[in-house]
């Protein structure tokens, strides 16, 4: 089977700018989902690279199951667990007690989502170049 790595890193980073243009036009919550999805699929692309598949949306699982040779830190699994809040939380109004989405998410959250999602896009590409 080839190797799709580019493909899904692509679509990474497309994800990503998607993110910043949503943060942009204040729709917060979705740039925050469209920021986890980003992270999602660059540690996705890794997989590829290693010939495996990878399911699943927990980022911070996905990352933890890298071979121990990709030195995934501390730091970068806690910014995949805050995203992972956001793969279900922004899209479902009953997944908060009251409210929908548009009017839960914040300018701050979806600078700190878009900010973990460069710092786990950015680790992934590094392992793709090398």
């Amino acid at each position: 089977m080839a190797s799709r790595s580019e493909d899904w890193l692509r679509q990474a980073k497309s994800d990503l700018e998607l993110a910043r243009d949503l943060a942009e036009s204040a729709h917060f919550e979705w740039a925050c989902f469209a920021a986890q999805q980003a992270a999602e699929k660059a540690v996705k692309a890794l997989y590829q690279k290693l010939g495996a598949d990878a399911w699943g949306h927990v980022v911070a699982l996905l990352l933890m199951s890298l071979p121990k040779e990709f030195n995934v830190g501390r730091e970068l699994v806690d910014r995949a667990k805050e995203l992972d809040k956001h793969y279900i939380m922004t899209r479902y109004p009953n997944s908060h007690a009251s409210g929908a989405p548009v009017d839960l998410y914040t300018e701050a959250e979806a600078k700190r989502a878009l900010e973990n999602a460069d710092a786990i896009v950015a680790f992934c590409e590094d392992h793709l170049l090398r």
